[in-house]
């Protein structure tokens, strides 16, 4: 059966409501009159959808969008394909956010277990299916329509939110906390991981920082493991996936959108940004840091303390800050050392002559 969501979708509205709302602009030969549906992706957006360009990464999705209507910087309403309808818009993020905010009010605030329920007081909702054999621990609380696999444990303190599916032969840790996320089987979840909470999404400017409705899910595969206190943001328009068999220590910061491939290593600390997209195999040393929207080949390592600027190649070594080929990091630090060295020395003779 397929999953029915975590978040109610309003409308569908006029363009014209929508164009009123996010502060964008438009040919005056629109028809402002067309129905909306929802707000989706470039690539994924089709003939009733809206969607929006703001980042040239994505602009070979924007020039094959099949959307109704997409919301660009004035620079490239000309690229729009045929049959999409630009909007201009000064800042096409902020007008993403409004509309997305009308389609999806109740994604704007935070919630733990789900729609208000005055009859719930705690513990297993009455609408939560458990399998036979789920260990429910004292403190634990697990909200309406959750599914909890066999043989899973649910430790104390824990908490499953509204519709959150978790799979067959799980460890659920102590004092952690999933929401609107799938979770496969065997999957074991170590002490204070906290899985679907917002991702990190504003629109920032001079008129304040808007929050953008985060609507995507946290896909967790089978076999991961994650160790205590790391966070998994859950997606923007899209998912953050983490592959099967991935293993991740503790305390390491995942953004929405990330998209990571199977048996992927991620040791302590490290902070992945959103939308970055790993292969398989992918090792990233203690205290690695990856910035927005690049993309980490299959096989790829990084070293401690890194940090990645770029997109990495398959099967590459790099480390250093900004990370690069290991090789060429290990000459620059050779040649800083010799540099220093050679400085010492001349400082030596230099006080020598003096004295």
């Amino acid at each position: 059966m397929e999953h029915p969501g975590f978040f109610k979708r309003a409308g569908p509205f006029t363009l014209g409501e929508l164009i009123a709302r996010a502060e964008a602009r438009s040919s005056p030969k629109l028809d402002t009159t067309l129905v909306i549906t929802d707000v989706l992706p470039l690539d994924e957006a089709g003939d009733t959808h809206l969607s929006f360009f703001d980042n040239t990464k994505y602009l070979k999705s924007y020039e094959k969008c099949r959307a109704a209507a997409c919301f660009v910087a004035e620079r490239y309403a000309e690229r729009a394909p045929k049959g999409v309808e630009a909007l201009i818009a000064d800042d096409p993020y902020r007008s993403f956010a409004l509309s997305l905010a009308m389609f999806y009010p109740e994604a704007l605030k935070p919630r733990s277990i789900g729609p208000a329920d005055t009859n719930y007081t705690g513990g297993v909702h009455s609408s939560a299916v458990l399998e036979e054999g789920v260990t429910v621990e004292h403190g634990a609380t697990i909200g309406p329509e959750a599914h909890i696999g066999k043989g899973t444990t649910i430790a104390a303190g824990t908490c499953i939110g509204y519709r959150v599916c978790v799979g067959r032969d799980c460890f659920i840790g102590p004092n952690a906390t999933i929401t609107n996320a799938l979770v496969g089987n065997s999957v074991i979840l170590h002490p204070g991981v906290c899985i679907g909470q917002d991702g990190f999404g504003f629109s920032m400017g001079p008129q304040g920082h808007l929050k953008v409705p985060q609507i995507g899910r946290v896909i967790i595969q089978d076999s991961v493991e994650i160790g205590s206190n790391t966070s998994i943001d859950r997606g923007a328009l899209k998912d953050t996936i983490i592959g099967e068999g991935t293993k991740i220590d503790n305390q390491v910061q995942i953004g929405h959108n990330v998209v990571m491939g199977r048996g992927c290593v991620i040791v302590a600390q490290v902070g992945i940004s959103g939308s970055v997209e790993m292969g398989d195999g992918v090792v990233l040393g203690g205290q690695v840091g990856i910035v927005g929207h690049v993309k980490i080949g299959s096989g790829a390592q990084i070293a401690a303390s890194s940090n990645v600027r770029c997109d990495v190649p398959p099967g590459a070594k790099w480390g250093g800050t900004p990370a690069k080929p290991i090789s060429k990091w290990f000459r620059e630090i050779a040649l800083v050392q010799k540099l220093a060295e050679n400085r010492s020395e001349l400082l030596k003779k230099d006080n020598r002559t003096k004295s």
